[in-house]
């Protein structure tokens, strides 16, 4: 910025003198923007002012309707906003101020007194009045010469501009939530409009831009900044949706100053409320939440995911509810301008979780599917930490674009800038690393050359450490700091996951131990019963006269509950009306009872090839039924690795396919039942230029069976996609791809220092005991 637009942000910025101790430091902004704005708004109706007086006190006498009547009075001034009252900042006297004051913001037109009442103007009027400082404020900003003769649109955004960061920077904590760093914004700028060099030269051309998060508009005026230093002749036209109010009041209150149709900014929910559905832009920016849930609007995406599908915003698939970067993503993926219009191109920054959260089939992986496989992702800049003023987490700027060059269709280049910052003098939040103009332009270079960077040394200093406590004589050598990028074909990101299964094999055995778990009902009552059994139980019998007072505890039902509620807490009631009901207990004993007859029948060894089970339960000529037979099934047999295979089906006809399940046994094609305990799950990377089966094959031939030859491949698990064994899944573990190997300290090393320092730990104590 240059030096006469900080000095007239600083003279403004100056009224904080006058606030000092009255108000917060983070309240300062919300006074200064908006009698900013104030005064830029008159000296700008200066000149019109006359002829819209003139105007209004035709227009009142005509009685009409207050749109009508507006639309008269905007056409007098000539601008888009205009003032009807016959007072200024001058005028306003010192007796009755605050009344005077607020009388003159209500003859605004309506889109600037909206911003006025978003900033809350009049509670802070009434606080300064009520401090007697209201006066001494307003004399001293109409003494700023905000008239458009003394400075531009452009050159007053960039004093306002300047107004925001310094508002920013006091709000700090809070900042991040609608501030975006100044360097950071450049940063994703630049990547964004380094393509289009019709807009950057030719005079005339018209540019839309666009922000679903505007927060205060800082990427909506840096867009338009970017594109005046080098076409002053060109026509940008900024849009916007906000859900702060505060920040939509400033925004808002920019874009105005700017010249801009402020109409084209909205507040609301862009993801459960989009204002501008039917627009679509040439160039978006955002800087949307890291990590919020989505939870409180969830009903509304569901419903347009599940009735539009692609005709809507989330038609690839719906993140987790605890993240909702991605919808943010995808809703500016649907403003893209239609290539055949020339298209569109995105700045949006992410944290890390976005690059790999989310298996194959899940939401997240579906919509990195969609962006890699339509080709519109062009490429992803990894920042340093503490960067942003509220988290010091991993961010990414991704770039994406539906009008790539020839040479990069189908590639996607990763850039490594996590070294690329220098440390700042004081911190604000938790931003204590910074941008350099050097450090973006290497990274606006590499995403232009749009090739490999093998690692290169960067002459960064290194990081401070603390001289606290003791110091390591050998202390850990800090990775070296490099600057490196990686061009990636797009399928290179995804790969199909198998599911390996694995035969089941069990043994089972009718013994006395595994017969009396069938007294007690399966989970959730199994423990509870076993309990009541033992305290009220013992006297219980199973057979003859004495049975029939089996399972009867009414006269112990009070201490019982009362038990139940301390010990299983987990119970609901329903289950312990079951657990004091005669009947659940005799329906247990019952199956107790029939397990022992089959023992009586079949004895209590123990086989070991359960495919027999079947034939020999059939044999006792004893009728059990589903519920008995299930749970005495569960009861008797357990998984045992040097047990037979369990047979799930013996196939007539049809040929062997082991790699699938399906295995020659003599002159028998056998499958076997799947042990979910064993199931696997193995990730095959993908490869256009060979078929899905074949790829798999060799991979599971390599991989999986060398270490576990009777393991088979799941065909039934397809891609609902393309219908291929395997579902299809993609992640960007960019980590990995930059990953710098350090070799640990020499063995003999390490026990030298562990020698020392035990040896300094015995002198220690022996000094102590003397």
């Amino acid at each position: 910025m240059a030096d006469t637009h900080n000095n007239l942000a600083s003279y403004i910025w100056s009224l904080a003198d006058l606030l000092r101790g009255d108000f917060k430091q983070s309240q300062y902004g919300r006074i200064i923007l908006p009698f900013t704005l104030l005064r830029r708004l008159e000296c700008v109706l200066e000149a019109s002012k006359p002829a819209v007086l003139a105007e209004a006190e035709k227009v009142a006498a005509m009685n009409l309707p207050e749109e009508a009547e507006e639309q008269l009075l905007l056409r007098a001034a000539g601008l888009t906003f205009f003032n009807t009252s016959p007072m200024d900042l001058g005028k306003l006297g010192e007796a009755g101020i605050a009344a005077n004051l607020e009388t003159y913001l209500r003859k605004f037109s309506r889109d600037a007194r909206e911003i006025f009442e978003y900033f809350n103007f009049n509670e802070f009027i009434g606080q300064l009045a009520d401090a007697n400082l209201l006066y001494k404020v307003v004399q001293r900003v109409r003494t700023a010469d905000l008239s458009p003769e003394a400075i531009s649109n452009h050159e007053m955004g960039l004093v306002f501009e300047e107004l925001i960061r310094r508002f920013a920077e006091g709000s700090n904590e809070t900042a991040g939530e609608h501030f975006t760093p100044r360097d950071i914004v450049r940063l994703t700028t630049s990547l964004v409009f380094m393509e289009d060099d019709d807009a950057l030269q030719k005079p005339g051309i018209i540019r839309s831009i666009y922000d679903p998060t505007a927060g205060t508009g800082g990427f909506l005026s840096a867009g338009m900044e970017y594109v005046y230093e080098m076409n002053p002749n060109a026509v940008m036209r900024a849009f916007g949706q906000e859900l702060n109010p505060e920040s939509y009041a400033i925004c808002k209150g920019d874009m105005l100053i700017k010249g801009q149709e402020v109409d084209r900014i909205k507040l609301g929910n862009t993801l459960s409320n989009d204002q501008l559905p039917t627009d679509k832009f040439d160039y978006m920016l955002s800087n949307p939440p890291f990590g919020v849930d989505w939870k409180k609007i969830e009903g509304d995406i569901k419903e347009e995911h599940s009735l539009q599908g692609f005709g809507g915003r989330f038609g690839p698939g719906l993140p987790r509810v605890s993240d909702g970067s991605l919808l943010f993503l995808m809703h500016l993926l649907s403003k893209l301008r239609d290539s055949k219009d020339g298209g569109g191109r995105i700045g949006i920054i992410l944290n890390g979780s976005p690059l790999f959260t989310g298996g194959a089939g899940s939401g997240e992986s579906e919509i990195r599917r969609y962006l890699l496989e339509a080709d519109l992702l062009e490429g992803i800049v990894a920042l340093p930490t503490d960067m942003f003023y509220n988290t010091g987490i991993a961010t990414y700027v991704w770039i994406l674009s539906n009008k790539k060059a020839e040479e990069r269709k189908g590639q996607v280049i990763l850039i490594n800038g996590v070294h690329l910052h220098h440390k700042m003098r004081k911190s604000l939040g938790s931003k204590r690393h910074e941008l350099g103009e050097e450090d973006i332009a290497k990274i606006n270079r590499a995403f232009g050359e749009f090739a490999d960077i093998a690692p290169e040394l960067l002459d960064k200093p290194t990081e401070a450490k603390s001289n606290r406590g003791r110091q390591s004589a050998n202390a850990k050598k800090e990775a070296p700091k490099t600057f490196a990028a990686k061009l990636f074909p797009t399928h290179a990101f995804g790969y199909r996951r198998l599911t390996i299964e694995r035969p089941l094999r069990e043994s089972y055995q009718f013994s006395d131990e595994r017969l009396a778990t069938l007294r007690f009902a399966p989970k959730p009552l199994h423990a509870p019963m076993q309990w009541i059994y033992q305290e009220y139980g013992q006297d219980w019998s199973d057979e003859g006269d004495d049975a029939e007072s089996y399972g009867q505890l009414s006269e112990h039902e009070a201490e019982i509950r009362v038990a139940l509620k301390a010990d299983f807490p987990e119970l609901k009631e329903k289950h312990i009306k079951d657990l004091l009901t005669e009947k659940v207990w005799l329906a247990q004993r019952d199956i107790l009872l029939l397990a022992r007859q089959l023992q009586a029948a079949l004895g209590s060894e123990q086989y070991d090839d359960m495919n027999g089970y079947e034939a020999a339960l059939k044999s006792t000529g004893i009728k059990l039924d589903a519920p008995a037979k299930k749970q005495i099934t569960a009861a008797v047999s357990w998984k045992n690795p040097e047990a037979a295979k369990v047979i799930k089906k013996i196939h007539k006809k049809g040929q062997a396919a082991p790699l699938y399940g399906r295995f020659q046994v003599g002159e028998q094609v056998i499958e076997y039942k799947p042990d979910g305990d064993l199931r696997d799950n193995e990730n095959v990377a993908l490869d256009p230029t060979q078929t899905v089966n074949a790829l798999n094959e060799a991979y599971f031939q390599r991989e999986v069976l060398p270490h576990v030859p009777d393991a088979w491949i799941d065909a039934s698990k397809t891609d609902p996609r393309d219908g291929e064994i395997g579902i299809v899944g993609y992640e960007i573990p960019f980590n990995r791809h930059f990953y710098q190997y350090q070799p640990p300290r020499d063995l003999a090393d390490i026990d030298r220092d562990l020698d020392a320092v035990s040896k300094e730990i015995m002198k220690l104590l022996a000094e102590v005991h003397s």
